[in-house]
C-alpha cells in the first residue's frame, strides 16, 4: 500500500482501504445505474411521439432494468461501506430516504410497468402502437422521479467528500 502511496505522490496520508472499496462500490453504482436510468429515460421521451422509439424504448428496457438494479444495489452496497468508517452527516439520511423512493420507483417500472410494455410487444408482434396517454404520464413521472432521484444523490456524494470530509 505504502508503494502505491507513494507512485501517487500521497506518502503519508493515511488511507482506509475499506473507504476506498466502499467509494470504489458507490461511484461504480452511480455509473451504472444512473447510464441506464439515462439511456432509458432518452428513450422514453423519444417514444412519446415515434412508433419506432416506442419499440426501441421497450426492447432497450429488457437491458437497461437490470443494470438499473444493479446499480442501486453496488450504491448501497458502497455507501454502506463507505459511511461506515466516515463521520456521520445529514447528507446520509437524505440519501437514504432518496435510495428508497428509487426503489420503490424502480419496483413499479420493474413489476407494473415492464410487465405492460412486454406483454404489449408480444401481442402487437413488433408492430408497436404509441401508449396510451395515461400509460405514459405514469411512465413519465416515474423517470423524473428516477433521474432527479440519481443525480440529486450523486450530487450529495460530491457535497459529501467537499464539504464534511
Amino acid at each position: 500500500m505504502e508503494f502505491l502511496l507513494q507512485i501517487l505522490g500521497l506518502q503519508g496520508q493515511v488511507i482506509s482501504w475499506i473507504s476506498v472499496l466502499g467509494l470504489f462500490l458507490f461511484l461504480a453504482g452511480f455509473i451504472i445505474g444512473l447510464g441506464a436510468v439515462t439511456v432509458i429515460d432518452l428513450h422514453g421521451f423519444l417514444g412519446m411521439h415515434s412508433t419506432y422509439w416506442t419499440k426501441t424504448t421497450i426492447r432497450a428496457h429488457k437491458v437497461t432494468k437490470p443494470l438499473i438494479w444493479i446499480g442501486i444495489f453496488l450504491t448501497i452496497l458502497g455507501g454502506y461501506i463507505f459511511y461506515s468508517n466516515n463521520p456521520f452527516s445529514s447528507i446520509i439520511i437524505v440519501q437514504s430516504v432518496l435510495t428508497v423512493t428509487l426503489i420503490l420507483n424502480g419496483c413499479f417500472l420493474s413489476f407494473y410497468i415492464s410487465p405492460l410494455l412486454l406483454k404489449k410487444e408480444k401481442k402487437e408482434k413488433g408492430h408497436i402502437t404509441l401508449l396510451s396517454s395515461s400509460l405514459q404520464v405514469k411512465i413519465a413521472v416515474s423517470f423524473v422521479i428516477s433521474f432527479v432521484g440519481w443525480w440529486s444523490s450523486l450530487l450529495l456524494l460530491v457535497l459529501y467528500l467537499l464539504v464534511v470530509r
